[in-house]
């Protein structure tokens, strides 16, 4: 299987860095390939423009948006790392799902809204969080996201097999950091076919 990991994270040498890279190993010692979209390495534009409304009218998308739906088509699979930022995504990686899932590519709501224009595939999210989990279920959050990014934003683009995995506690001790990297390293070396 060939696995696209899309990374949201300005450090190199983030947590968050350090999770995309252990999940990669994890998946790569399984037998699978990687392929790793690095959106701020990469100074990918966010910036939904008038060009990408006029790609929704001509059907030809602009070329930087080619390139990443091209790194999709490629993938069986589909793995996202960013850090939990204001219970959302940061904005470069909101502004990739904007402009890269479009319209048309992606989905097609006049037709069928249940029904994604992309073949099936694995959606894995690794998200760390300052937060505790239990602050965050007792508070609602953790439903609340799986809500809108599960059944919400990612259940329109073809993931017929979606797992979110909230990494608790990643500003935490060095210990708790470490388990949380074995963890990931499991979801890539487990990771389950569409």
């Amino acid at each position: 299987m060939h696995i696209l990991v899309v990374l949201d994270h300005p450090d190199p040498n983030s947590f968050s860095a350090a999770i995309a890279a252990e999940f990669i190993r994890g998946a790569s010692e399984a037998g699978h390939t990687t392929e790793l979209a690095d959106l701020n390495a990469e100074e990918f534009d966010p910036r939904w423009s008038m060009a990408d409304i006029e790609a929704d009218e001509t059907g030809t998308p602009p070329p930087d948006v080619l390139i990443e739906q091209a790194r999709i088509d490629r993938a069986d699979a589909v793995c996202f790392v960013f850090p939990l930022f204001w219970w959302g995504m940061p904005a470069t990686l909101k502004g990739w799902v904007d402009r890269v899932w479009s319209w048309g590519w992606a989905y097609d709501q006049l037709d069928d809204p249940d029904i994604s224009l992309q073949r099936p595939r694995t959606g894995i999210f690794l998200i760390p969080a300052g937060a505790r989990s239990d602050e965050m279920d007792n508070l609602g959050y953790a439903d609340a996201i799986e809500t809108t990014w599960m059944k919400g934003t990612f259940g329109y683009f073809g993931f017929t097999n979606r797992k979110l995995h909230f990494l608790n506690g990643s500003k935490g001790s060095e210990d708790r950091r470490k388990g949380l990297l074995e963890r990931v390293y499991q979801a890539g070396f487990t990771i389950q076919t569409p």
